[in-house]
């Protein structure tokens, strides 16, 4: 598995810098303000909440799980915390958005960590999810970050978001760019995502899919330490 400290020094290499701006485009096209917003980043998502991010919405955390361990981010006022996946601290129906990437896959009950993420969603807030495509070869190559616990199918991602009380409402598509390293195939990123569209369309390195709260099921509450819920009520103030 690749730890915190892995995603990072992947992200500053040539092939992990066109993953995030290709991954980043299609994250842009379905969240293009996040404008006063309450933005929680779960998995390892500071690639993808940059300073544009930070300068627009009114608040923005970068929560890793446990078993990933965590770096400081940003540099200078850190942003980031490090939490177990079933026992999120925060209060409930804290974050009008909530963007997952390096999570889901991974998680070790992918149901449980989902309904801890419903209870901290606002009623009208959007999740969007980015995991990996099992048909990829994003998803086989062993030295990929999305090759990390299990990818999916379009199909088991809506099993999975729908049976933790979640709405499915746009999906997308992203890093059709092969996971090659080399600064002259990075360079191709940006031809090479354009083609796949429309030569390769089920071969895309990830999926991407923005679902709804829905409001049918009570909030799990939250458990843990009494330093679990200080730090929730701190991140209210």
């Amino acid at each position: 598995m690749f730890d915190a400290a892995d995603l990072g020094a992947f992200y500053e290499t040539a092939v992990g810098r066109a993953a995030q701006r290709l991954i980043a485009g299609a994250i842009g096209e379905i969240w293009p303000d996040l404008t006063g917003l309450r933005v929680l980043g779960y998995g390892f998502a500071p690639p993808y909440l940059g300073a544009d991010v930070r300068a627009r919405a009114e608040r923005v955390i970068a929560l890793m799980p446990a078993r990933m361990g965590v770096i400081p981010w940003p540099e200078g006022h850190p942003l980031s915390l490090l939490a177990d996946e079933d026992c999120l601290p925060f209060a409930d129906a804290l974050f009008d958005r909530i963007l997952v990437i390096h999570g889901l896959e991974t998680a070790d009950a992918a149901r449980v960590l989902l309904r801890q993420l419903w209870r901290v969603l606002a009623p009208e807030g959007r999740i969007l999810v980015v995991a990996p495509n099992r048909a990829s070869l994003w998803a086989q190559m062993v030295s990929s970050p999305f090759a990390c616990g299990r990818p999916f199918h379009k199909s088991e991602l809506t099993t999975v978001l729908t049976d933790t009380l979640f709405e499915p409402v746009r999906w997308g598509k992203a890093l059709y760019m092969p996971p090659f390293s080399g600064r002259r195939m990075a360079q191709m990123g940006n031809g090479l995502e354009k083609v796949g569209r429309y030569m390769i369309p089920t071969l895309n390195g990830v999926h991407l899919v923005e679902a709804t709260k829905s409001l049918y099921g009570r909030a799990i509450p939250a458990t843990g330490s009494t330093v679990r819920l200080r730090a929730a009520a701190t991140l209210q103030g």
